[in-house]
């Protein structure tokens, strides 16, 4: 049996990620067409400038990171490391098998958007931290605790399993209007020829209110 992280990013590299936008001109500001306030004297403020001297009076302060989830209904109990990408553009996954990883560039949980975490099936010694969560049903919680001790808590909608050639990237990362969680390990048929799975699992969950 091979390790799991060939296993999982075998899957995840059948769907380019949906994680952001091209920034090309994103720093460019092009005078438009003109108007009366265009034609106005040098010494009147247009809309540009005045932007630039702006300063809100409010303090937004950011969502703290996760650090923990908890799943009572599979008795999952993980902190969480931090996920970025891998060389081929791909998320990364997991370096440890008993311990799952949120997605850090994409949602954290409780904000509006789907927030990702992944998750090991099983390793060469046995079962990994998600081998359970292929048996979670509608309305199980889902407990994401966060870096200033306080925690979010998720219903599940669905428990899905898809072949890997059809991975739904849109589904898993896409943005949503309102807070999401989603869970991804690997399942179904071992191939033992390729040395990983030919499905994932996909937990996807919604914000409770």
């Amino acid at each position: 049996m091979t390790t799991w992280r060939g296993r999982l990013v075998a899957g995840l590299a059948t769907g380019a990620l949906v994680a952001g936008c091209s920034a090309a001109g994103a720093g460019r500001v092009t005078d438009p067409l003109p108007t009366a306030a265009s034609r106005a004297p040098a010494t009147t403020a247009n809309g540009i400038d005045a932007a630039r001297g702006f300063h809100s009076t409010r303090g937004y302060q950011a969502t703290p990171a996760p650090v923990r989830i908890e799943i009572p209904r599979i008795h999952v109990a993980s902190d969480l490391d931090r996920l970025g990408r891998a060389s081929d553009k791909t998320v990364q996954v997991p370096s440890r098998w008993e311990v799952a990883g949120w997605y850090a560039r994409g949602t954290r949980p409780g904000d509006p958007g789907s927030a990702v975490i992944l998750g090991h099936v099983d390793s060469k010694r046995g079962p990994a931290v998600f081998f359970r969560l292929r048996e979670l049903r509608r309305g199980d919680a889902i407990d994401v605790i966060r870096a200033d001790g306080s925690s979010v808590r998720f219903a599940v909608e669905r428990t899905e399993q898809y072949d890997k050639r059809r991975f739904p990237t849109d589904a898993v990362y896409y943005p949503t209007l309102t807070p999401a969680l989603r869970l991804v390990t690997c399942g179904g048929e071992f191939d033992a020829t390729a040395g990983h799975y030919r499905s994932n699992v996909i937990v996807f969950a919604t914000l409770m209110r």
